[in-house]
């Protein structure tokens, strides 16, 4: 396995680093940038010219993430050459399929079919694709039986909307799947978020999909404000530092949400992921210092899967744009704390997104997860 990496920035691409890529085999090509970038098909075009014969996967972000650093404006990109591993990438439309549900169970039927699949990378929309349900289709019918990782793409901190694409300029509404098969490829992954939970637990009483209406049959919205407190004047933005953690019903661990925002009127909170009717939510408040040390826990995680002193060819992070936007200026220090982890052997990138996804636990099924860092590397 070979990786490689380059950062395009201030209109143009740096010198690439990392392993010398053949170019006459099959690659896998990840860019992750700014939509205003990725909008223009030069990008595509410049790394279609760059990287023949590959597989290249663009999506849009909320920061990209290269080394040990955190960027805007820029597009990060990973060239990865594998040496047994084969992969299948397939793209689909949430404008063409029933539902985000019938989508994950459409692709996961679809790279399944090929047989001896291992592993499972998404990358989402993160506009008009409902996570939480493209997750829950792929479970349907994975059964937790395959690690599946990925993240939702980004738009910075505007919400509007978002680009996916695969061999193509990316475009609003995409969906890819990439299917790695047989046994060569190594993929660990951890999932951690550092957020403290407190105040009692509560019932959802009333909500529909991401819109959550009542807890313990009275206003959440209200409740939501009594907790916040002096905080409660500056929503939506103070929503940020208060997501929920909820709890399903019979189940021990617990989802993050983050609030999108909120509608006064109809008394309703809009969350980046469903909140079923019947779960059970928490509040939790950001603490700058356990954000950045679960960070390190989700590295070392990632690590212990594996009883070997290798390090990983290559990691993989999505963290959550609330983490970015809450760190501010200490955002680097998640990254640094994760390169700290993996070391110069491990070549380390990523994107900020609107939503990871994740199994909390080795040999579970995957979620989607809001306010967490999610690391998944490969080893070959």
């Amino acid at each position: 396995m070979k990786v490689a990496q380059k950062l395009f920035k201030n209109g143009s691409f740096s010198p690439e680093t990392g392993d010398t890529i053949s170019s006459s085999s099959k690659k896998l090509v990840l860019g992750f940038g700014s939509k205003m970038l990725l909008q223009d098909d030069a990008i595509f075009s410049q790394l279609q010219k760059d990287y023949p014969l590959s597989d290249i996967v663009l999506c849009s972000t909320a920061g990209e993430i290269y080394n040990d650093s955190v960027y805007d404006d820029t597009v990060s990109v990973v060239a990865i050459e594998f040496e047994k591993t084969q992969f299948t990438t397939l793209s689909i439309n949430i404008k063409e399929q029933p539902n985000s549900f019938e989508a994950g169970k459409l692709l996961f039927n679809q790279l399944s079919f090929l047989g001896n699949l291992s592993y499972v990378l998404v990358i989402s929309d993160g506009g008009l694709v409902n996570g939480s349900e493209l997750v829950r289709g792929i479970e349907e019918v994975n059964h937790g039986n395959i690690p599946v990782t990925g993240g939702l793409a980004g738009d910075a901190a505007r919400f509007i909307s978002t680009l996916v694409g695969y061999n193509q300029s990316p475009a609003e509404g995409n969906i890819v799947a990439i299917g790695f098969y047989g046994s060569d490829l190594k993929v660990a992954h951890g999932s951690m978020g550092g957020w403290e939970i407190f105040g009692p637990e509560k019932k959802v009483t009333r909500s529909v999909s991401n819109r959550l209406y009542e807890i313990d049959n009275g206003s959440a919205l209200d409740l939501y404000k009594k907790y916040l407190g002096k905080y409660a004047d500056e929503l939506p933005g103070s929503a940020l530092l208060f997501p929920l953690c909820v709890r399903l019903e019979g189940q021990d661990g617990y989802l993050v949400r983050t609030i999108l925002s909120i509608n006064e009127h109809e008394k309703e909170m809009v969350f980046a992921g469903d909140i079923p009717e019947g779960a059970y939510v928490r509040f939790m408040k950001a603490n700058f210092d356990r954000i950045i040390d679960a960070a390190n826990q989700a590295a070392n995680n990632t690590l212990s899967q594996f009883n070997t002193t290798t390090k990983p060819k290559l990691a993989l992070l999505i963290s959550c744009v609330g983490r970015k936007l809450i760190l501010s200026k200490r955002i680097d220090e998640e990254i640094e704390t994760v390169k700290d982890i993996f070391g110069n052997e491990t070549i380390i990138t990523g994107f900020y997104s609107y939503g990871e996804i994740s199994p909390l636990n080795a040999n579970t099924k995957c979620e989607l997860n809001n306010q967490t860092m999610t690391i998944t590397t490969f080893n070959e």
